[in-house]
């Protein structure tokens, strides 16, 4: 098994990398959030790495931390989900954002990710509930049912996430979920 590498960054073409170690060059897959902080060519790296072997080859992925390579191990054990889709969502979400939209079953954000459809999703979402929470940073706040339902409505409407929850940051807290929604579009509409 191959679990970690370290070695000189030789080049990088998305989502693949190629990693000189001692004379043999490694190319791995890596999620976009890898990707985008990984240091110039001819710069040393260390990835922790995921190998699989199949009749049609044998593939390595790698990841920038442990939190990201668990997130891939546990989308890839989920029917379906194989190795290039755990890598889209991996790119499309960080991991935090994953376990957050898991444990507010947020099927919105999933849907943004490309190749998720409405099905995948609420798959994901039923099949990882409970595996990612410990990802989650401390001070994150899990919303209210209201602010979970307002959240949604927006991400529907086709508001992004930042979006989003800088509408909700500017609610009030006890406000209802029609309200709150009705409030939300209007301070997105000044924007």
């Amino acid at each position: 098994m191959i679990g970690r590498l370290t070695g000189v960054l030789l080049e990088k073409n998305p989502p693949q990398v190629l990693l000189d170690v001692y004379g043999v060059g490694y190319e791995v897959d890596v999620p976009m959030s890898t990707f985008y902080n990984l240091p110039a060519n001819g710069e040393k790296v260390t990835l922790l790495t995921h190998f699989v072997v199949r009749e049609d080859g044998q593939f390595l992925y790698g990841f920038a931390g442990e939190a990201e390579r668990f997130a891939f191990r546990q989308l890839i054990k989920i029917s379906g989900v194989g190795a290039r889709m755990a890598l889209a969502v991996l790119s499309g979400l960080s991991v935090s954002d994953l376990a957050q939209a898991i444990a507010r079953q947020e099927v919105g954000r999933l849907i943004k990710v490309p190749g998720i459809g409405k099905k995948t999703a609420e798959r994901l979402l039923l099949e990882l509930k409970g595996k990612l929470a410990e990802t989650i940073p401390s001070n994150a706040v899990i919303a209210p049912d209201s602010q979970h339902d307002i959240l949604n409505a927006l991400l529907a409407l086709g508001y992004n996430d930042r979006e989003a929850s800088a509408a909700l940051k500017q609610l009030p807290a006890d406000c209802s979920t029609s309200d709150g929604i009705r409030q939300a579009l209007k301070l997105l509409s000044k924007v």
